[in-house]
């Protein structure tokens, strides 16, 4: 595999209408933000700065040794927000920037550097990660978004509806107003989005200048925006599945646990 040259940006922002605070959230004595930054360090990136709005978050980055980008309110999504970051610091046109949330403290660092690799190998204008479906639980879970693939990989699709939908197999527990609870055998690919992605600073400035597409406001998924306007998401398959993100309290609650069972079976104690 060649090397490739990346930067990561990480959005982190302080208000959730879920979990307040989120990126300030203790984790075995360090807020999460820092714990991403710690997994984004391990990817090989040349850079990684932090793209906030709050000073508490730049506060405790700083405070870590890390970089950090203060940005505007009003970003309808984190990449908006890298693009601002991609401004503030000149990057050139060809620069490849990963875009690792905030909420991710577990995010295997191969994937980041995989993703920037995708982006560089495709030629696409984006590139993310998917991870096959097994479960019809998986599936038909509208928290999980879903993505179905063109024949050269390229995404044709995101949705947090069970995309594809297959007729034949669901539809006779569809009617009687049940979830299927099995996936088709055979013939059938089905992929959960894994929420990463690389592009080149070129493509944010445009990104950063299209209108929001009324697909992107229904689903609630940004990456419509680029679909919309007729630029090219490619698609890697992994093996790898990340840990799910933080994203509510009873998250929150996980991912502490996790830290503290860490720190328990090395008898190392965090804030020492």
């Amino acid at each position: 595999m060649s090397y490739v040259t990346f930067r990561v940006v990480i959005p982190a922002r302080l208000k959730s209408s879920r979990l307040p605070n989120k990126p300030l959230l203790d984790l075995g004595g360090k807020p999460m933000v820092v714990r991403v930054c710690e997994r984004a360090q391990r990817s090989g990136a040349d850079t990684i700065v932090v793209a906030t709005d709050s000073r508490d978050v730049r506060d405790a980055v700083r405070d870590a040794g890390f970089d950090v980008c203060m940005t505007r309110e009003d970003h309808p999504s984190g990449t908006d927000r890298i693009a601002e970051v991609c401004d503030h610091f000149g990057w050139a046109d060809e620069t490849v920037v990963v875009n690792v949330q905030g909420d991710e403290p577990f995010l295997p660092p191969a994937l980041i550097d995989q993703a920037a690799h995708q982006l560089v190998d495709s030629g696409a204008d984006m590139a993310t990660l998917a991870h096959a479906i097994h479960d019809a639980g998986e599936l038909f879970n509208p928290n999980i978004c879903k993505v179905v693939l063109k024949a050269n990989a390229d995404a044709l699709y995101f949705s947090r509806a069970p995309i594809p939908f297959a007729r034949d197999a669901f539809s006779p527990d569809w009617q009687q107003g049940q979830q299927p609870k099995t996936l088709p055998t055979s013939g059938y690919d089905c992929y959960r989005h894994i929420g990463l992605y690389a592009y080149r600073r070129r493509f944010l400035r445009d990104y950063a200048s299209l209108a929001p597409s009324p697909l992107e406001s229904v689903e609630a998924l940004e990456q419509l925006r680029a679909l919309w306007h007729g630029y090219r998401i490619s698609v890697a398959v992994t093996d790898t599945l990340p840990p799910a993100g933080v994203d509510t309290p009873d998250d929150a609650t996980r991912a502490q646990q996790v830290y503290a069972d860490h720190f328990a079976a090395l008898r190392i104690d965090p804030q020492a």
